[in-house]
């Protein structure tokens, strides 16, 4: 087994020393735990089964088969109601792994590991920012263990036939852009463009591209479960929106996308779209629907003169139920999970880069994974109460605007108030 960093040194001798005179942590979970922690844990998550399974077999290499996991793969759409049903029966996981979007709907159900156990300083120490997502006043609600950053793929012939050597860097740079690589037919229809913004229905990933924007603009999305949408975050909202609205709005100089167009991935797939803005997993994806194709990949964007840089990253992590019949042992088998060791194999396994500040710092000479790994320690993200349903609540806030059917400010205040329905308030 490999050197263990002080966070990890930390929970296991305070794990070891709660099986001789019980912890904080025992008296936040139903029932008694048995002297002896058993190793054996069942984790339910969204992780694809057999890619976990594949992590934990090659970790038990390391470990000697210390490492007993039961994993059940759930799909997202109903996962909320099978966890509810079944602790109401006494049944369930010992812990779950979910990304941040999905985090909310669970947290009344999950344990909060103090700091007594575990110190904000050394989790801060030890994981990337936007980790920080799991910290509340009373202690820590999740581990984290994977973070998918988004990147901007490109397609150098586009820019090469253009004669452009290098691909933007901030967002500013596409308005000229547009000029140069938009291409459309004699009736006006775009068949090339250089950015797929401005709309939700055909726009890949647009719920996230535009929750970048808004956290680029200084606008968090959400605050201690207020929406910061509208009062004092509206006109950051305002210019976030107007500027995704500008490639979608005939009139405007940046114009290059509009809802007639198939969907962005697919028209980049067709070496139709300049510039595409996906996951860091979409990378292998891209690779096998087209092997022709001639792309490159870099950071998002960012706002002119921005005085930090931003980016948005769905990131992954384990929480312990509170109805787990062991608790320190399931905190005991996450941190055997998410070491050093553990999150490096991790990454040779998938191709994503790691969330420990360590491992980023160690850095890597792969081209791809260099850019993966910026992103990352750069990234941040917001807690949303139910991706499926801010997805059409940003679509309604644009499309309202765009139609004239209500006013921005308007849009914008209605909407504050529809995310904080969906917050609970």
């Amino acid at each position: 087994m490999g050197k263990f960093t002080k966070f990890q040194l930390i929970v296991l001798l305070i794990f070891v020393a709660g099986i001789i005179v019980g912890l904080a942590t025992l008296s936040l979970v139903k029932g008694d735990v048995e002297e002896n922690p058993v190793t054996a844990i069942t984790i339910w998550g969204v992780w694809p089964e057999l890619q976990f399974e594949e992590f934990v077999a090659k970790l038990n290499n390391n470990y000697n088969n210390q490492l007993s996991i039961t994993y059940v793969q759930k799909d997202s759409g109903t996962f909320e109601r099978e966890l509810t049903e079944n602790l109401a029966l006494g049944m369930g996981p010992d812990a779950i792994l979910v990304p941040q979007e999905m985090l909310l709907s669970f947290e009344n159900k999950l344990l909060t590991v103090p700091y007594a156990t575990v110190s904000a300083r050394d989790y801060k120490n030890v994981f990337i920012e936007q980790a920080e997502l799991y910290l509340r006043d009373a202690g820590i609600i999740g581990i984290p263990f994977s973070i998918d950053p988004m990147v901007m793929y490109w397609n150098r012939d586009m820019f090469t036939n253009v004669g452009l050597a290098t691909y933007p860097k901030i967002w500013d740079d596409f308005v000229s852009l547009t000029k140069k690589i938009n291409q459309k037919d004699v009736n006006a229809n775009i068949r090339k463009s250089a950015i797929a913004l401005g709309e939700f229905a055909n726009v890949t990933n647009a719920r996230d591209i535009f929750s970048l924007i808004l956290l680029q603009s200084g606008n968090p999305i959400t605050v201690s479960r207020q929406a910061t949408l509208g009062g004092n975050g509206a006109l950051m909202t305002q210019n976030a929106l107007n500027f995704f609205n500008s490639f979608s709005n005939p009139s405007s100089p940046a114009y290059s996308w509009n809802r007639s167009l198939p969907q962005s991935k697919n028209y980049f797939l067709a070496g139709n779209l300049a510039t595409y803005f996906g996951y860091a997993s979409e990378l292998r994806d891209i690779q096998e629907k087209n092997p022709n194709l001639n792309f490159d990949i870099a950071p998002m964007p960012q706002p002119k003169n921005a005085k930090n840089r931003v980016n948005y990253g769905r990131l992954y992590g384990f929480s312990i139920v509170k109805s787990s019949a062991n608790p320190m042992g399931t905190l005991g088998v996450l941190t055997q999970l998410t070491s050093a060791q553990s999150l490096n194999a991790l990454t040779e396994m998938t191709y994503l880069p790691p969330v420990r500040r360590d491992l980023i710092a160690a850095g890597n000479k792969d081209p791809y994974l260099t850019i993966f790994y910026d992103a990352a320690l750069i990234s941040k993200g917001w807690l949303d109460p139910n991706p499926f349903a801010t997805t059409r609540l940003f679509q309604n806030l644009a499309e309202s605007v765009t139609s004239g059917r209500v006013v921005a400010d308007e849009a914008i205040e209605e909407a504050n108030n529809e995310l904080n329905v969906l917050l609970g308030n």
